[in-house]
């Protein structure tokens, strides 16, 4: 069934395997994230967002509960807004973001050094800076993967990512 969801989001881009592209990017928070540091503390989830997105909207506060469940297990999750700092801070506030974003500046390098044609699209790095894992647009199979997937790189069991009460939809096209 995954193999079939990654398949549809298939894009010309680094995939699950291919080494993941370095990049530098200023932090809403006035620092810098750079992803190959990163990598030296532990696995890395990339998380490219649009401000205005509806879908990206629905998925970073599922991110934010992973990022809550593995910070303390040496996982980073970054945000990578392709909007200004003050739009992607408000962002963050409005919607509960409380992990790290970085700006992807003027011509959006690092978008493109990833190659993807929605948002949000979200990559899985191990610290060998392999992709793992890769998913664009909203699915609760490829967030549920995805914990698992961190969990196996953290060696715990998996953290849940949707509560039994909620009325999430099964997917939403990015």
């Amino acid at each position: 069934m995954f193999e079939r969801l990654l398949r549809r989001h298939k894009t010309a881009g680094p995939d699950a395997g291919s080494k993941a592209p370095d990049f530098s990017l200023a932090t809403v928070e006035g620092g810098r994230f750079t992803l190959s540091e990163s990598l030296g503390k532990g696995p890395a989830v990339i998380a490219f967002f649009k401000v205005s997105c509806p879908v990206c909207q629905l998925t970073l506060p599922f991110l934010d509960r992973l990022y809550q469940a593995y910070r303390g297990d040496s996982v980073t999750i970054q945000a990578v807004s392709q909007d200004n700092a003050e739009k992607s801070r408000l962002f963050a506030e409005r919607f509960g973001v409380t992990f790290p974003v970085a700006i992807d500046g003027e011509g959006f390098p690092a978008s493109k050094s990833y190659v993807f044609s929605q948002v949000p699209t979200i990559f899985l790095i191990d610290r060998e800076g392999r992709i793992r894992f890769r998913s664009s647009g909203f699915s609760k199979a490829e967030l549920v993967h995805l914990s698992a997937e961190i969990a196996s790189l953290a060696s715990r069991p998996p953290a849940p990512v949707f509560r039994a009460s909620e009325r999430v939809p099964e997917m939403r096209p990015g």
